[in-house]
């Protein structure tokens, strides 16, 4: 099944993870499965020293499965492989009705921009990305005729989402 992908992309610091957050407890509300993606500095680690499942993939496990009756989790160590692309990890997840992608800039799906006066930086994206198909900001946003929001605006943003992903109820 292919997934219905939508992306939050910005600057660091631009109140991306805040965003996705608020848009998946709306969505959810509003009845719609959703997951997310979220990309990543090469650096990061879910599992911490000491634990049995990092003992076994600094013994050289390529995955390893943790798995309880609340939740599973699958950590699958690249070591010499490269870093997958967005296309792979969607192949990996579960049917659901959309995946809120947070960060892949330079992927080829349809994206909210995300500008907050705080960033570090603050160069707009969306002159240079035809992906970029809206703007949520906490300034307004005067040189593009995108679609902008208030970055408050999570109803709004969430119809939005709704209507351009295709996300149809079944009434």
């Amino acid at each position: 099944m292919k997934h219905r992908v939508f992306g939050i992309t910005g600057w660091k610091n631009s109140g991306k993870t805040t965003l996705v957050e608020r848009l998946v407890t709306e969505l959810t509300r509003r009845g719609w499965k959703v997951s997310t993606v979220k990309h990543a500095h090469h650096a990061f680690d879910i599992d911490k020293e000491g634990t049995d499942s990092f003992r076994h993939r600094e013994a050289g496990a390529s995955e390893v499965a943790i798995v309880s009756g609340n939740r599973w989790a699958l950590m699958h160590e690249l070591r010499d492989e490269s870093e997958p692309d967005l296309g792979a990890i969607l192949e990996r997840l579960a049917p659901c009705d959309l995946v809120m992608v947070e960060g892949y800039k330079r992927e080829n799906h349809n994206k909210i921009e995300v500008r907050r006066m705080d960033a570090k930086q603050r160069t707009p994206l969306a002159p240079n990305d035809p992906t970029i198909v809206a703007i949520a900001a906490d300034h307004d946003v005067t040189e593009s005729n995108l679609p902008a929001f208030s970055l408050d605006e999570t109803a709004a943003i969430a119809d939005f989402i709704e209507r351009t992903a295709g996300l149809k109820r079944n009434s």
